[in-house]
């Protein structure tokens, strides 16, 4: 009996050491969002976690999901050592000091600015920026360049929720948001501001979402596998098909599109 019970013990160790926390971007569609109501809880959806949940699964791990804060706390977590993966982060230097990426890229993202639909500037340049108002959400990046003129040549106002700024976007209380061309658009119509918000013909650039692991993690042995896998999935044509279904998921009820890896 006695080494029955060690045996359990030992088994159920085992397994505990095989669960793994991740967690992401929470207002990013379709890279990942959270969907759901903090009541009956919450999932992270998207096409993030939804990768990292299916490479994961091949090396027999279960990653377990944090889906307690906001994008800055997700990505503070993982620095202190608290979480072992963001399912998507863009490389900047500072994350870089914390976070292990995958080489190949996930998700492509070409940047753009939106402003008031009544601002009639014609932005043809990032200097047209300058001494504007941004609206910005915690812990966002938008590559090191852009950050760097952000801070020195902007009125920054941070907000913890992305429709936050959506929102100030809409009543003119901010003058401009940078974000993904994809993520704006799809953001700005499921919050009903299409009609107040528009995309202005100024592109800062295109980043890339990757794979990352804190750098006090052990995962890190498995990023080879990872950086061969993400390709394949390009390759085969799943990345383009799962980024049209969760495109289609963020406006749908929760069960009613189901955009799975094969």
């Amino acid at each position: 009996m006695r080494y029955l019970v060690l045996l359990l013990c030992l088994l159920s160790a085992s397994l505990q050491a095989r669960e793994i926390t991740a967690c992401g971007h929470p207002e990013y569609p379709p890279v990942s969002w959270l969907e759901g109501n903090s009541s009956q809880g919450q999932t992270l959806q998207g096409i993030a976690p939804s990768i990292a949940k299916y490479l994961f699964a091949q090396l027999g791990y279960h990653l377990s999901i944090d889906t307690s804060g906001n994008w800055e706390r997700c990505l503070q977590e993982v620095k202190a050592g608290n979480i072992d993966v963001v399912v998507a982060a863009y490389k900047t230097n500072a994350r870089a000091t914390y976070l292990d990426y995958s080489s190949t890229y996930l998700i492509a993202d070409p940047l753009s600015v939106f402003v008031n639909q009544q601002d009639n500037t014609d932005y043809k340049s990032i200097s047209d920026l300058q001494d504007k108002r941004v609206g910005l959400l915690l812990g966002d990046s938008f590559g090191d360049q852009f950050d760097r003129f952000l801070t020195s040549s902007t009125q920054r106002e941070f907000v913890s929720k992305g429709r936050q700024n959506l929102a100030k976007l809409a009543h003119q209380r901010i003058d401009f948001m940078p974000l993904g061309i994809t993520s704006g658009q799809l953001q700005i119509t499921k919050s009903g501001f299409q009609n107040l918000i528009k995309r202005t013909s100024l592109t800062i650039g295109t980043e890339y979402y990757y794979l990352a692991i804190g750098k006090h993690s052990k995962l890190q042995q498995h990023l080879p596998f990872f950086n061969q896998a993400i390709a394949e999935l390009r390759r085969n044509g799943q990345m383009k098909a799962l980024q049209q279904c969760f495109n289609k998921r963020y406006f749908s009820a929760q069960e009613e599109i189901n955009c799975n890896v094969e």
